[in-house]
């Protein structure tokens, strides 16, 4: 479970999360936070504009995003650049870390609370966790809005996938995104208001993934928002686009109509 990876080196290209550790009128040298590795970031590499005053740009103790220049395994060099890296790569690095760090935390507290080492807790869930998902905290991600179900389908055991979706659920939140729009439907036989009920019922009772849902509201006859929480925009947009064409299929067989606009 640790995020250090003190036998391994960053690559060339690779953005490193790192701690400035002592500044220079050359440069700074700095500590690889996931590496327990110390690079040198030269003073050309601080910004793209002359550097009057390094201490300026960077200062002891600092925390920044920073890309691998070059390496030397054997003169034990690392050079690193920060003019190099762009906002949405420093904001993407910084995220990436910090998903890192609090599923490192949450392996720590399941692996101390079912009482089995960091080495027996690796091998059970971490390992497969990271080969099933790509990336832990996507997996936590999953176990906290879907619960132990889809970790146990991924091969996790049940004690563990019990306790790890548990401590998920608890600490990981899942903001949902919402896409919505209003369905218009009419229907002049005689039993058109109950047609329209039960289309709308089946809109409802679509099979959707858990942790989605699907709400729809009157806003005033003959108009109905649907509205459809979901993890992703593409996600949500998939089950919206359902539930809208079995409404409308439901209620043009009962022989009236109906339309969808798509909301802001």
């Amino acid at each position: 479970m640790p995020l250090l990876r003190n036998e391994e080196w960053p690559e060339i290209g690779e953005l490193v999360i790192a701690t400035i550790s002592r500044v220079t009128d050359f440069g700074a040298y700095v500590s690889l936070d996931e590496y327990e590795k110390e690079g040198f970031l030269h003073v050309s590499e601080i910004s793209s504009r002359w550097v009057r005053n390094i201490r300026e740009h960077v200062r002891e103790g600092e925390k920044v995003v920073l890309k691998v220049l070059r390496t030397d395994p054997e003169k034990k060099l690392i050079d690193l650049s920060l003019r190099r890296v762009t906002n949405r790569e420093k904001r993407d690095k910084i995220l990436q870390w910090k998903r890192s760090k609090k599923a490192d935390g949450l392996l720590k507290r399941t692996a101390q609370k079912l009482e089995m080492s960091p080495e027996e807790f690796y091998e059970k869930a971490e390992a497969p966790l990271e080969k099933a998902f790509g990336d832990v905290y996507n997996a936590l991600e999953s176990a906290s809005r879907e619960g132990a179900e889809i970790l146990i389908e991924k091969g996790l055991p049940k004690e563990i996938a019990a306790a790890l979706a548990g401590i998920a659920q608890e600490k990981i939140k899942i903001s949902a995104v919402k896409v919505k729009g209003i369905l218009k439907m009419t229907c002049a036989e005689a039993n058109g208001v109950l047609k329209i009920k039960e289309a709308l019922l089946k809109a409802k009772k679509i099979g959707i993934p858990r942790g989605t849902e699907i709400k729809i509201f009157v806003v005033s006859a003959p108009k109905y928002q649907v509205e459809v929480a979901a993890r992703d925009y593409k996600e949500a947009n998939v089950i919206l686009k359902k539930a809208v064409d079995t409404a409308v299929e439901s209620i043009v067989k009962a022989g009236g109509q109906g339309i969808f606009e798509r909301g802001q």
